[in-house]
């Protein structure tokens, strides 16, 4: 299912499309992976007077729901801080819950707990787990200081600038070596960590792979 136009990252010999949206593919278990949702921030920070247009759940659920379209996982994992804090899924509008439902059905549906949602037993439809096993891949929301084998985590929500003729840009980026990927944040109202940051350069000691995410599809620039 791999075109052209795809760009993927090899992790324990398993190959995932870094998707423009800043979900990972992989095709071979037809599994979806997403972090860093942040559903209902925008009520959030409204009930401490920081006023926000209050459609950020709708908005991410809309794009989570193209990529699952386009898709079509057995399986969606969600790598923490799916809900902005653990009453978020009490706040959820009745149009967004029924959305979210909707996404649900039919397939297998796991949340991880991060650090903004640490319990969701309970609120929420789907199967929630301190972190995930599947081979030789560990499913968590925040990494570890040295992965035994092989990682995916988010939490830190890295960014990139590119600078070009024309100027610079800051986009999403994957982060990526050998044993461990850092996705996005794929929340519409989530903001991003610098690549050059301490908290995620001292992940890569060695070497990094960065991802921009475009507006088709994931590019490798320089890191």
């Amino acid at each position: 299912m791999t075109a052209p136009t795809e760009t993927v990252i090899s992790l324990s010999g398993r190959p995932f499309v870094a998707d423009a949206s800043g979900a990972l593919w992989c095709a071979a278990a037809r599994l979806l992976i997403v972090s860093d949702l942040h559903l209902e921030k925008g009520s959030s920070l409204a009930a401490r007077r920081l006023h926000l247009p209050p459609y950020d759940t709708a908005q991410t659920l809309a794009r989570l729901a193209a990529v699952i379209a386009r898709y079509r996982p057995r399986a969606v994992i969600s790598l923490g801080d799916s809900f902005h804090d653990r009453a978020g899924p009490g706040r959820m509008a009745t149009c967004d819950v029924a959305t979210l439902k909707s996404l649900q059905a039919g397939r297998d549906w796991i949340w991880i707990a991060g650090n903004h949602d640490p319990v969701l037993e309970g609120a929420v439809d789907g199967d929630c787990r301190a972190e995930m096993v599947e081979g030789a891949i560990r499913f968590a929301h925040e990494p570890t200081a040295v992965p035994a084998a092989g990682e995916i985590a988010g939490h830190l929500h890295p960014c990139v600038t590119v600078v070009a003729r024309g100027g610079s840009v800051r986009r999403k980026a994957f982060v990526s070596c050998e044993t461990r990927i850092v996705m996005p944040a794929f929340g519409a109202f989530t903001g991003g960590l610098d690549i050059r940051a301490p908290a995620i350069r001292s992940l890569f000691p060695e070497r990094m792979t960065v991802f921009a995410l475009g507006e088709q599809r994931a590019y490798r620039v320089a890191a």
